[in-house]
């Protein structure tokens, strides 16, 4: 018998702290809730103060069984569920179902599993905290009840099946918003004017057209453009200023649950449900052989960036120890946490820093490694020293020669070196926009000097509408706005894209028709629900639950009057026709032309003369080349989870598939199709015919986007490196210089 019961959440969790206890201890998980509201029906009595009706979950009996043996034999319980809200009302459950008063000193927890965390925790338990539990509770049945009472007016109005949420409709609100705006953008023209100057000594670099007389011009027509080139060509230049400085640039706080999905997706192109899921891995331990079960990170839903002062010195001696004591700052790099957030964790950083990622990679999947690397070196180059650039400035006059107008035309030239790499040598955050490049080079310029002009390039463009939110975008814009916490975010995202209002394009997230539809019904009868800034007062009222300052049936009291009046004016509105999409195959039942539907597992094919006509079809995308193997047509599959891929139409008789899509190009030996994969900067051309070798490679184009006007740094960009090319015959190791610094 063992003396003390330790509960957590998981087997993975049990198994990594078992081995830190002793024989005195038996660790027991409850595999998550074991209690919560039921599934059939509303399960909250809104008569009786908004009572919840908490049932046990179903297929929970034997757990709740062997945890109540597990509990009568030992003389004392710990309820070490996660330390979230979440995990406060799983221990206030298992407290009720094992009749543990919760005043008791029952529960513990622990930011990090390791063994100093463990011990110290179970060292000094605490009572459960109501006022979190309560802040769960209203969630929950705030949720609840909005589900429940929206949906159905859905269903009535829509069609079956929808649902509405109270974070799920904001979500797909900001979402079609978004889709509005690119709907509605009207392009306008603008040009840019890229030239290279020639110096004395014969350097080249450079500049870009300014604006005039000392004043910023944009150029709005191919007229105007034409102008400025007609004083270009008939102008002499010379260098009015030149501003040399040093840049420092600081490194990015350690991750929060935001900011780790939102690098996640650039860096790696996970999904936020797939870096959660991973990160639960590595927090509650991955086998590492002999070692057994650790755990490798902190824990990873949190909103803010403090950091141990333990973590912060392993950090520095390690800093000091693999990078120098170059790159070790004066004195430890705080980082201040917003006001909204929560503070109750550190941020997500490695629970043992010496833990290096290639130590571990091979007792490690592919993705735990690249993840656990995302946060190790984030976390490290956090606490490193700032990187320096030395940069240049330079301003030039072109003062024309011959004809009577005196404008002065003013040109821009701007460059920067790597000095001192800091941080950078380990760490770079991703951007969701590429930046104007000014890395290149400049030679020594000094002012008043003569410039000669040897190449002017205009370049036409048209401003772009903003661009669709990607998984990583629409977390930071939730966060901005203060919509969920660093829990919600993943199983929002899923939410929406599950229920068919919102898919999935090349990254990108795109409002389906259905998406619309239900967003212009909440807009216009739920205004509250789908109110960006009325979900974000109600976030901050349960953080005031949280800190005992409201009681959370005041919260539903207050809410509940107003919305139950706007359910039931919704209830009156007229019922919303979706439009048809018609496909282009026939009914082989009663040859009438199939409709498009979407269902629970995604779109598929029907027919129109339902209920007469019950006749269904998967609903098969082409990718319009054929099958290698036996020629017949190769159509795009979904799995399960919803990643693409290639197969047969003939499957089973016929097995090809292949996850790379199809390319517009033909194979020079079997002249079959080739797929295309991105491995890097390059683009991977390779046949489809397994038994064909043939492999070619390409370099992918630079897309050339600056944040508010798309197109105009690639003709910077490429007169740089043109510029850059001339001078390699001259000064090839300044040249050399660049591309170290560029690095």
């Amino acid at each position: 018998m063992s003396k003390y019961l330790v509960i957590v959440e998981s087997p993975a969790k049990a198994k990594t702290i078992r081995k830190y206890l002793g024989n005195d201890y038996k660790i027991a998980a409850s595999m998550g809730h074991i209690r919560d509201l039921p599934q059939s029906h509303l399960g909250v009595d809104i008569n009786n103060d908004f009572t919840p009706m908490y049932i046990t979950i179903t297929g929970k009996g034997d757990l709740i069984k062997n945890l109540k043996e597990d509990a009568a034999n030992a003389e004392k319980i710990f309820l070490a569920t996660d330390p979230d809200r979440e995990g406060e009302a799983i221990s206030w459950h298992l407290s009720h179902i094992l009749k543990i008063d919760p005043q008791t000193q029952c529960r513990i927890t622990f930011n990090e599993i390791t063994k100093n965390a463990v011990l110290n925790a179970v060292q000094n338990p605490r009572p459960i905290n109501i006022h979190l539990v309560d802040a769960q509770q209203a969630r929950r049945v705030l949720d609840r009840i909005v589900g429940y009472e929206i949906s159905p007016v859905l269903w009535k109005k829509v069609r079956k099946g929808l649902s509405a949420g109270r974070v799920q409709s904001v979500a797909t609100r900001i979402i079609c918003d978004r889709e509005k705006e690119i709907e509605e953008f009207v392009p306008e023209e603008y040009w840019s004017i890229d030239t290279q100057f020639r110096k004395e000594d014969g350097l080249v670099f450079a500049a870009r057209y300014y604006g005039k007389n000392g004043k910023k011009t944009e150029i709005k027509s191919q007229t105007e453009a034409d102008e400025i080139l007609a004083f270009l060509s008939d102008s002499d230049f010379a260098v009015a200023n030149v501003k040399k400085s040093e840049k420092k640039r600081q490194p990015s706080p350690p991750f929060i649950t935001s900011t780790l999905q939102q690098e996640a997706s650039r860096k790696l192109g996970f999904t936020a449900q797939k870096t959660m899921l991973i990160a639960q891995q590595l927090y509650e331990g991955i086998d590492l052989g002999s070692e057994g079960s650790v755990g490798l990170i902190t824990y990873m839903r949190t909103d803010s960036v403090r950091i141990s002062e333990g973590a912060i010195a392993d950090a520095r001696s390690y800093i000091s120890e693999k990078f120098g004591k170059d790159y070790l700052p004066g004195k430890p790099r705080q980082f201040k946490t917003k006001s909204a957030s929560q503070d109750a964790h550190e941020a997500i950083r490695p629970s043992y820093v010496e833990r290096s990622p290639e130590s571990l990679k091979d007792l490690m999947s592919p993705d735990q490694y690249k993840l656990y690397k995302l946060i190790w070196d984030r976390f490290l180059a956090s606490q490193m020293e700032v990187a320096t650039f030395d940069t240049l400035s330079v301003e030039i006059e072109g003062k024309p020669r011959t004809l009577s107008d005196k404008t002065v035309i003013n040109l821009r030239a701007s460059g920067s070196k790597l000095i001192f790499k800091g941080f950078m040598a380990l760490y770079v955050e991703g951007k969701d926009d590429e930046e104007e490049d000014d890395t290149q080079l400049l030679p020594s310029i000094q002012k008043g000097e003569a410039l000669k002009l040897v190449k002017t390039e205009p370049a036409q463009h048209f401003t772009e509408p903003p661009p669709r939110y990607t998984e990583a975008t629409l977390v930071k814009a939730l966060e901005e706005k203060g919509i969920g916490r660093p829990s919600t975010y993943a199983p929002t995202i899923s939410t929406i894209i599950n229920r068919g209002y919102v898919e999935r394009n090349k990254k990108q997230l795109v409002p389906t028709e259905l998406g619309k539809i239900v967003n212009q019904l909440m807009m216009a009868n739920f205004t509250d629900i789908v109110n960006i800034n009325f979900t974000a007062e109600m976030e901050s009222k349960l953080d005031q639950v949280e800190e005992g300052k409201i009681a959370w049936k005041e919260l539903l009291r207050e809410f509940y009057g107003p919305f139950k009046e706007t359910v039931r004016k919704a209830e009156s509105i007229s019922k919303v026709e979706i439009p048809v999409e018609i496909s282009d195959v026939i009914c082989d039942k009663c040859g009438k032309t199939m409709v498009i539907k979407s269902g629970r597992f995604g779109k598929f094919l029907a027919c129109p003369g339902f209920p007469a006509c019950k006749n269904t079809k998967p609903l098969v995308e082409e990718a319009g080349v054929k099958c290698p193997k036996c020629s017949g047509k190769v159509i795009i599959r979904k799995t399960k989870r919803g990643k693409k891929y290639l197969g047969c139409e003939n499957y089973p008789k016929c097995d090809f598939m292949t996850w790379d899509m199809p390319s517009d190009k033909v194979c020079p030996k079997c002249s079959n199709f080739l797929t295309q994969k991105a491995k890097g900067s390059l683009i991977q051309f390779k046949c489809a015919n397994p038994e064909c070798d043939h492999l070619e490679e390409q370099q992918k184009e630079s897309t050339g986007k600056t944040k508010s006007r798309r197109g105009a740094s690639k003709a910077s960009a490429n007169t740089a490196n043109e510029a850059s090319k001339v001078n390699e015959a001259n000064t090839s190791n300044e040249v050399n210089t660049v591309n170290e610094a560029s690095k």
